[in-house]
């Protein structure tokens, strides 16, 4: 499995994330929370799922893999990197979405998801949440206040566990973009992504 890492070796903690489900692990996004995430003396290492994997050697875009594979992959991740009381899990979208239903399993220090789709875009009545209720390891959702899969307004309503801490970036879209209208820059955002998240890495580590 190829995995891509960022920071020292050596870290005392270890943030692995997941690609979204349409992005491989080196996509933009990915990289720039990697290295701001990184530079703060974290090993961050990044994967992709078989799916995704298989597009860099056959240019063939298709959909994810079924659930059963996306979670294998994630112990199989964890298991290659040895575990270890310093370990976080999360990801983009679907990869952190993924990592919240193996977190408790594979017993990681936290859980950090960029953008937790709560729902299909356009289907609130799906919603994504029942394993969340019963998490047991602390986690922090980075969410926009406009992303359709899940607006400000729409998780207020859904009840989550306390130990789930809701960080919200004003304006961002799924991928924490702002409009150019309000003022705030994509950069801006993704620094404010940044630093929560690691507040947060040194708060439950």
């Amino acid at each position: 499995m190829d995995l891509l890492t960022d920071g020292p070796k050596r870290a005392k903690q270890t943030l692995v994330l997941a690609h979204g489900a349409g992005a491989p692990m080196d996509s933009p996004f990915m990289a720039d929370i990697a290295a701001g995430v990184a530079a703060h003396g974290v090993r961050v290492v990044r994967f992709e799922f078989p799916y995704m994997a298989g597009r860099r050697t056959t240019g063939k875009k298709r959909g994810p893999d079924r659930p059963p594979v996306l979670l294998d992959t994630w112990r199989a991740v964890v298991d290659e990197l040895g575990g270890g009381e310093g370990l976080f899990i999360g990801g983009k979208s679907m990869g952190g979405r993924i990592a919240s239903m193996v977190a408790d399993e594979l017993g990681v220090r936290g859980l950090i998801c960029l953008g937790y789709p709560f729902h299909p875009p356009g289907r609130p009545d799906k919603l994504r949440v029942d394993h969340l209720m019963k998490l047991k390891t602390p986690a922090l959702f980075l969410q926009g206040t406009r992303d359709t899969m899940g607006s400000r307004e729409e998780v207020a309503d859904y009840g989550l566990p306390r130990r789930i801490e809701l960080s919200w970036l004003e304006d961002g879209d799924h991928s924490l973009k702002p409009r150019k209208k309000s003022g705030r820059t994509l950069e801006q955002a993704m620094a404010e992504a940044v630093e929560r998240a690691v507040a947060f890495m040194q708060t439950a580590g």
